[in-house]
């Protein structure tokens, strides 16, 4: 091709790019346009999220890309692209997409939540309990206290049981009634040899609050440790009588062969 074939190319896609630029600044400024874009980003967002919880990821990944398309600054889209990467098993792409939620919606309690169980799942524990201790501390959360019990929980699994116990132990200062708190640090207890101290953390428990199978069954097998034959039939009884479909109830069978 002649140099002066080559420019005239060149200017037809000067031209092509000119009117393209001029097409994306019209819809800048059709505010109705803007609307609509983000209400299908919006629209698209729930579908992909839809289909990740069916496990259609393909499908879930066409949806937030469109989605991400029609609204680059939506911390929505962001946040469940980043659970897509996550279940993708890629990481690195998913780590970007939460900071990338948090950074266009700063101090977000939901978002910070959300990359904190992503960061223990993956071992970064400090940085993981930092995040769900923003979050719990954090005015516009409405439950502190399954953020202070997923910080026990993300430090437990690290084996930080001292630590551990502490963000339990917060979490029943917020919530006295949050059950899942209330067991992990009963259940810690018991795994620790404090019999005694969690017995008397299953009893305040439930004399308090409404009983629950996993409760119970730790009951049965706490006093089956203490001892205390009597006491952990009579737990025993009320998890038949009172769950006798759950698997807690089942399991007791089993506690004659593996107590723990």
């Amino acid at each position: 091709m002649s140099s002066r074939g080559a420019w005239a190319v060149r200017g037809a896609l000067a031209g092509a790019f000119g009117l393209v630029a001029a097409l994306v600044l019209a819809a800048c400024s059709n505010p109705q346009l803007v609307r609509d874009r983000h209400q299908a980003a919006v629209f698209n967002t729930e579908l992909g999220i839809a289909y990740l919880q069916r496990g259609e990821l393909a499908v879930a990944k066409r949806k937030l890309d469109r989605a991400l398309r029609e609204n680059p600054n939506d911390p929505n889209v962001h946040s469940a692209r980043a659970l897509l990467f996550e279940r993708l098993g890629q990481p690195a792409r998913a780590d970007r997409e939460f900071r990338a939620a948090l950074r266009l919606a700063p101090h977000n309690p939901d978002y910070e939540n959300d990359y904190a169980v992503y960061l223990c799942n993956v071992g970064r524990t400090a940085e993981g309990v930092k995040y769900f201790l923003e979050a719990a501390r954090n005015p516009l959360y409405l439950t502190p206290a399954a953020a202070y019990n997923n910080a026990g929980v993300c430090l437990r699994v690290a084996h930080q049981d001292a630590e551990a116990a502490k963000m339990f132990a917060a979490a029943l200062a917020v919530s006295p009634g949050f059950e899942q708190a209330a067991w992990q640090l009963a259940h810690l207890d018991y795994k620790q040899g404090r019999l005694k101290q969690a017995h008397a953390l299953i009893r305040k428990f439930l004399a308090a609050n409404s009983e629950t199978p996993d409760m119970l069954l730790l009951a049965v097998k706490v006093t089956r440790a203490e001892g205390d034959a009597l006491a952990a039939q009579l737990y025993a009884r009320r998890l038949q009588l009172d769950f006798p479909d759950s698997a807690q109830a089942h399991a007791l069978a089993a506690l004659g062969r593996n107590p723990g």
